[in-house]
């Protein structure tokens, strides 16, 4: 195996072990917490920073993930009640303080570039001081599918830690002998059943117990509540109406603010002037903020107004103003051919056979843009006090209250200590709301108006053109193929891919750190396939175009590279491709069982209808596997009809089995509408897309019939479900269309014409 720039890369993160904690070697934070940290009110008992009981029975428990509608309220909680044997319908969810114990490490470790497959020294080193790094950090962050994986060893602890507590508070108060009590549906029990006494009815008997070690964790034989699909705790407040998202946010003498991006990236706005020469009534006051000028007004639709009519902004360009996309690509297509790559990755020993055959293929994916539902949002208010320091509280959606709350402090000049973050509802996240421009542009608004709250909200074009895009990204597969005997035999791949760089620009962006030319972790992991010989070359390309994650980030668009080469391959051996990947992956007992359960209930190989065709994909991501199948119908020749998708996963033990389905559905929604319809393209510096007309995604009536099956292979690991449903989504039906039609696309978004 050889690497290039590895040193580098575990170089950054040692040094940022030291920048973040002065002694690499420094202890981790014990991630069960004290029992005065989550919140505690009158009437309650903390018994560890993740649970407290109330008198009315109630288990509290803190959930420090954003609820973006994937149902993480409800699956830690689960983990929790499973452990301390508590009733269901006596879990209420809180948010917690802001505290190093409720950390993501997993959010860190998961963005290394390495395959999970791959192991030795440099992996092991990597691993272990991201999750040193992480530890020590304290990041508290919402994404790449980590939530339950990182939750799932501490909150269990803390779920058992709490029933340990319960048991000996209970034995004391009642006399009876710890051996003979047993928790049981929120009561501790005699183990003859006899009822004891109720959880809430020890809140006064938990304070001066002695903290002990956790006890050993229920084995998966003794779950009662995971692996079943209890009622959401999100789910009541969204229906009744009282749920609070960021657009709701509602304080006494609330302001609005609207923003105007300045229209090439990297620009900003130098000055403006009014046309009438005085704010008309209802607009308070212009600010000119980071990226662009916003107008405060007593209506977000007043202030908006007046921006489009009554305001004339000098912009200051950005370093490419004339920037458009067939510019990009013909810089995208010298980077492919003649571009020092900054990660090369071999494995096995690459030979040429007598008589070659060289298949390749060259595949395009877009810049995309987020679009989550609920417009890009945050409130701010500074408050001055009598000794000159300024007091800021945000409440916003948002993926990591510790960078908003970071952004905010810096922007306001405070310390992180004078500064509240809110986290609302979600109305999507996807990645953007992990990003600080609202929150900088939100207390920016707040300074120039102390002691008035101010709500910014940007309108569905500022979205589009101005979000921190998917990469766009090329990539050049290449298969020697061995043809001096009578059938043709695979013999080595490579491939070479050009794209910029989220885990390089948003550290830089969000606070400061200097970019390493590193790829992103996803973008580069391996195909599971056990190839002869393969050969990676990974090219960073410079640029303007802001980039960020998108949801499962590189594998939304190496997942379209690699598994419509598998397809190409299969085609140029007279395989079937389900026969292809089988073969390519013996050994290899869960993909293969993965990949045959979707098969079996996709009926492949059975016969459809002339103009219809199923196309295989399958991609690891997040720790779990997914295989789907698309079947599609092009009756006339060019009208794309996507009919079914038959999906499999192995996410390991599964917490909630509604959860994932609904997961997996979600991923192939918002893959399938990228893959149809989504492109993000550049004119004169600036997007040329403004709204869903021009921006479009599968409509109601257009979605497919979906079958989600769970494949339990035995693993004991924990994998994600938020992420992985979308990368298998646009090779899928890109390999459905060339079985239809025999048209190969080797292009995002799939066009027939």
């Amino acid at each position: 195996m050889k690497f290039t720039r590895r040193k580098a890369i575990i170089g950054g993160i040692v040094g940022g072990g030291f920048l973040g904690v002065g002694f690499w070697f420094a202890r981790e934070r014990d991630r069960l917490g004290n029992r005065t940290l989550f919140n505690l009110k009158p009437g309650e008992a903390g018994l560890n920073g993740w649970v407290k009981i109330s008198r009315d029975n109630s288990v509290v428990v803190a959930v420090p993930r954003a609820e973006m509608g994937q149902g993480i309220q409800t699956a830690l909680a689960m983990l929790v009640a499973e452990e301390m044997d508590a009733r269901w319908d006596q879990v209420r969810v809180e948010d917690p303080p802001e505290d190093a114990v409720y950390r993501n490490v997993d959010i860190l470790v998961d963005g290394l570039p390495f395959s999970p497959e791959e192991a030795g020294t440099v992996v092991d080193v990597a691993h272990w001081m991201a999750g040193k790094l992480g530890g020590v950090l304290g990041v508290n962050a919402t994404g790449g599918s980590t939530s339950t994986r990182d939750a799932w060893v501490p909150m269990r602890t803390a779920g058992a830690v709490a029933r340990d507590l319960l048991l000996r508070a209970a034995s004391r108060k009642a006399s009876i002998p710890i051996a003979d009590l047993v928790a049981v549906d929120g009561e501790i029990r005699r183990r003859d059943g006899a009822k004891v006494v109720t959880f809430g009815e020890l809140v006064d008997s938990i304070g001066d117990l002695a903290v002990r070690p956790p006890p050993p964790l229920k084995e998966p034989s003794e779950f009662k509540l995971i692996g079943t699909s209890p009622p959401r705790t999100d789910v009541p407040a969204k229906v009744t109406g009282t749920a609070t998202f960021g657009v709701d946010v509602r304080l006494p003498h609330l302001l609005y603010a609207a923003v105007r991006n300045a229209p090439s990236f990297g620009g900003a706005a130098n000055g403006f002037k009014l046309k009438q020469g005085a704010l008309p009534e209802g607009v308070e006051k212009v600010v000119i903020v980071p990226g662009g000028i916003a107008a405060i007004g007593k209506s977000w639709w007043r202030a908006n107004k007046f921006l489009d009519e009554e305001v004339e902004v000098q912009w200051q360009d950005g370093p490419e103003p004339k920037l458009d996309s067939a510019t990009l690509w013909k810089r995208y297509e010298q980077l492919l051919e003649t571009g020092e790559p900054a990660l090369t990755r071999t494995f096995g020993s690459e030979s040429r056979p007598d008589k070659v055959q060289t298949l390749t293929a060259t595949y395009r994916a877009p810049y995309l843009a987020h679009t989550p539902m609920e417009p890009m949002n945050c409130t701010a208010h500074v408050r001055e006090h009598e000794i000159g320091r300024q007091g800021v509280e945000v409440w916003m959606p948002n993926q990591s209250s510790t960078l908003m709350r970071l952004v905010a402090a810096r922007t306001a000049g405070v310390s992180q200590s004078d500064v509240t973050v809110h986290t609302t509802f979600l109305g999507g996240g996807f990645g953007r709301r992990a990003e600080v421009d609202l929150v900088r542009q939100a207390v920016t608004c707040a300074l120039a108006m102390p002691d008035r709250p101010i709500q910014v909200l940007w309108s569905r074009e500022e979205d589009i053109r101005h979000d921190v895009y998917r990469p766009m990204a090329l990539a050049r597969w290449r298969a020697d193929l061995d043809v001096g005997g009578s059938t043709p035999k695979l013999t080595g791949v490579a491939k070479r891919q050009v794209a910029q760089s989220p885990t390089d620009q948003f550290p830089a962006r969000v606070i400061g750190l200097p970019a390493q030319g590193k790829p992103e972790g996803n973008a580069v992991e391996n195909p599971p396939y056990a190839f002869a010989s393969y050969r990676l070359d990974a090219i960073v390309a410079d640029g303007s175009v802001p980039v960020g994650f998108w949801r499962s980030v590189g594998h939304s668009h190496t997942a379209f590279f690699d598994e419509s080469f598998i397809d190409e391959l299969a085609h140029a051996l007279a395989k079937d491709p389900l026969a292809l990947r089988r073969e390519l992956l013996a050994g290899k007992p869960r993909y293969l069982k993965v990949l045959d359960t979707v098969a079996r209930e996709a009926g492949w190989g059975t016969p459809l209808p002339a103009g219809s065709g199923r196309g295989m994909a399958l991609r690891a991501s997040f720790g779990s596997i997914v295989a789907q199948v698309a079947e599609v119908a092009v009756t006339d020749g060019k009208t794309l009809q996507v009919k079914r998708v038959t999906c499999a996963i192995d996410c390991g033990p599964v917490v909630n089995p509604a959860t994932v389905r609904a997961q997996m559905e979600s991923g192939i929604i918002y893959g399938l509408s990228a893959a149809l319809y989504g492109e993000i393209t550049l004119a004169g510096g600036a997007v040329e897309q403004g709204n869903f007309p021009d921006y479009d995604a599968v409509r109601l009536a257009d979605a497919p019939v979906m079958a989600v099956h769970l494949v339990d292979s035995g693993s004991s690991a924990i994998g994600g479900i938020g992420e992985p449903g979308t990368p298998p989504i646009a090779p899928a039906v890109a390999n459905a269309i060339f079985a239809a039609t025999g048209k190969r696309l080797r292009s995002l978004p799939l066009r027939l014409s």
